[in-house]
């Protein structure tokens, strides 16, 4: 039998594995640089080539995960280079069977394949059994998602959602949005809920305290904070807490019942700083909806792979198109 094809492509990283049909355990997988390649054919072939999934082998059918909307027959990626028509994939590849869907919708449809092993703790909380789940998660950008358990197959709720604006909760806060406005004019969750904006509010509390940065990149900065540098560690709780925030306004929005799932690559890096910051009260804090949040588990995906699962789950899944 051919294997599929699934993937899960990013604005930095492009995953790939293959699928026994049917089965959502993924297998071959590696992870390919995006910048090193043209656009997703020239990513596939290489990747078909160094599994020797070529030829015979060579897979009829795909899924493929991407960090961008992908409702038109035109794809463009937001935070890299690729831009395909779905069609021009599907004849160069040879697939008889070519599904394209949100990288976050790959992540929520992933979640329920997901073991609990691979699940940290953040907020107990009670998941009500027929209830909406939110996925969010800060990476390259912030992806947000939910996934609804209906009769016959997990229904994907894909959303935007990490382009909604930001909203400051503090006078802290304020002063932070004044920065990233002075950049970008509008500012929106995503512009602070990601690796970049990470940097950047580490950059904000230099500028506000009158000090030069001593750090260059976002994993330096948690490093930094895990060193004890002040303002590394006050833009890293700042993140945190503005997480929080954001996600319980996604939660009460979505009426997400059934759990809050973040995912993404930085998150897992940071579960040491999780109990100490403010991300679940500030989850909570919602005036007279404290209740209903603080009621809602709140858990970290550590699982590598969550975007193929979904992907996997997705290829045969009749409520994905």
């Amino acid at each position: 039998m051919r294997p599929a094809l699934i993937g899960d492509i990013g604005g930095t990283n492009a995953r790939f594995a293959l699928v026994i049909p049917g089965d959502t355990a993924p297998y071959d997988m590696l992870n390919l640089p995006c910048a090193d390649y043209a656009g997703p054919i020239e990513a596939i072939r290489d990747y078909l080539e160094r599994v020797g999934a070529i030829d015979e082998m060579a897979p009829v059918e795909a899924c493929l995960a991407f960090a961008c909307p992908v409702h038109a027959e035109r794809v463009k990626m937001t935070n890299n280079h690729w831009a395909f028509d779905k069609s021009d994939v599907q004849a160069a590849l040879g697939l008889s069977l070519f599904k394209v869907i949100n990288d976050f919708t790959a992540q929520a449809l992933g979640v329920p394949h997901v073991d609990e092993t691979h699940l940290f703790e953040v907020q107990s909380g009670r998941a009500q059994p027929h209830s909406a789940r939110l996925i969010i998660g800060p990476g390259t950008g912030l992806g947000v998602a939910g996934v609804f358990p209906g009769r016959h197959a997990w229904i994907p709720l894909p959303t935007e959602g990490g382009h909604v604006s930001f909203a400051p909760m503090d006078e802290q806060e304020l002063a932070l949005l004044r920065f990233f406005q002075k950049r970008y004019g509008r500012v929106s969750v995503e512009r602070v809920l990601c690796g970049q904006g990470l940097f950047e509010l580490y950059l904000a509390y230099c500028e506000l305290e009158g000090v030069a940065p001593r750090f260059q990149t976002p994993a330096e900065i948690s490093q930094g904070a895990d060193d004890g540098d002040a303002l590394a560690r006050a833009a890293l709780l700042r993140f945190l807490k503005i997480l929080g925030n954001v996600c319980g306004d996604a939660t009460l929005t979505m009426g997400a019942r059934g759990g809050v799932y973040l995912c993404g690559g930085i998150l897992p890096r940071l579960l040491d700083w999780l109990p100490q910051s403010e991300l679940k009260s500030a989850f909570n804090d919602k005036g007279r909806m404290q209740a209903y949040n603080a009621d809602i588990p709140i858990q970290v995906v550590t699982h590598p792979w969550t975007g193929l699962l979904g992907a996997a789950e997705a290829l045969h899944n009749e409520e994905v198109t």
